[in-house]
């Protein structure tokens, strides 16, 4: 029965991946019927490109700063809403609503607010900075994306972490009372320590998404203005599908993956480290 899944896989994921490789290793262009092998040329070569580096820099930016955002808030959201309150299962569903919606939906209805209903509201409250569209500002367009990329994304890790505060026994919350301990006291010694699985998933899934950001760039900013927020996985794509750099980002590809998968392992493995620590 696996044999099948197994089989598209390989001819949708693992053949052009393989390829993907191959091609680094040429100078084709993506078009053309004939190409040269010119080794480690565009690995190399990367290192020296500024829009290469510029790229990087602004998705590790916007990477580490939305992943701790994304957790904060979520934890906070998910606690509020294990707790005893009315209405408990509507409330989930409207928390979860954004990770239905498309991401270039939200993209463009963000867009939308932020070039029309927020510099009305800044103007009428007097605040300069938001008296103008942030996302055409090269200094503030990656606050925009960082606000929509959160929001979108606190859906799925408010999910999970709820699950987690789920798992974890009454019992010990009652025990802890008799014992005297107060709120943050229960949060650190119990309620965190026992959900740190979850903690892990969370972290090692959100740092992984963020670093691939794509969708949002292209609703919000396509990158602009000028190259601020151009993310890496949208520099891949337009260098290589429309800027005849098929070989050239083909190269970069290889490197974003690996840095993205031993950026992940290290997450696993000091997380899981922590998670038997406590």
């Amino acid at each position: 029965m696996a044999v099948p899944a197994v089989l598209l896989f390989a001819i949708f994921h693992t053949y052009p991946a393989l390829q993907g490789i191959y091609y680094s290793f040429t100078n084709w262009d993506g078009l053309s019927l004939r190409y040269d092998f010119v080794g480690l040329k565009n690995y190399l070569s990367l290192f020296k490109d500024v829009n290469v580096l510029n790229s990087y820099l602004f998705t590790f930016k916007f990477a580490v700063l939305a992943t701790i955002l994304v957790n904060v808030i979520s934890l906070l959201i998910a606690m509020g809403l294990n707790a005893k309150i009315k209405y408990k299962n509507f409330f989930r569903g409207v928390y979860f609503l954004p990770n239905v919606l498309s991401m270039l939906i939200v993209g463009f209805i963000f867009n939308y607010l932020f070039a029309n209903v927020v510099p009305e509201l800044g103007k009428k409250l007097g605040i300069a900075l938001f008296s103008t569209n942030i996302l055409g500002n090269e200094h503030w367009a990656w606050v925009g994306v960082v606000i929509v990329a959160v929001w979108q994304a606190c859906a799925m890790n408010t999910i999970l972490y709820l699950s987690g505060l789920q798992t974890v026994p009454s019992e010990l919350y009652e025990a802890s009372g008799l014992d005297g301990a107060n709120k943050w006291q229960e949060f650190w010694h119990i309620t965190f320590p026992m959900i740190a699985p979850f903690f892990t998933i969370n972290m090692v899934l959100a740092m992984k998404n963020f670093l691939m950001v794509f969708d949002q760039i292209v609703a919000l900013t396509n990158g602009g203005p000028g190259r601020a927020t151009e993310s890496i996985s949208l520099l891949i794509y337009k260098g290589g599908f429309s800027g005849g750099e098929f070989a050239y980002q083909s190269a970069n590809s290889v490197v974003y993956f690996i840095i993205i998968v031993v950026i992940s392992v290290l997450q696993i493995r000091f997380l899981q480290k922590r998670e038997v620590d406590m």
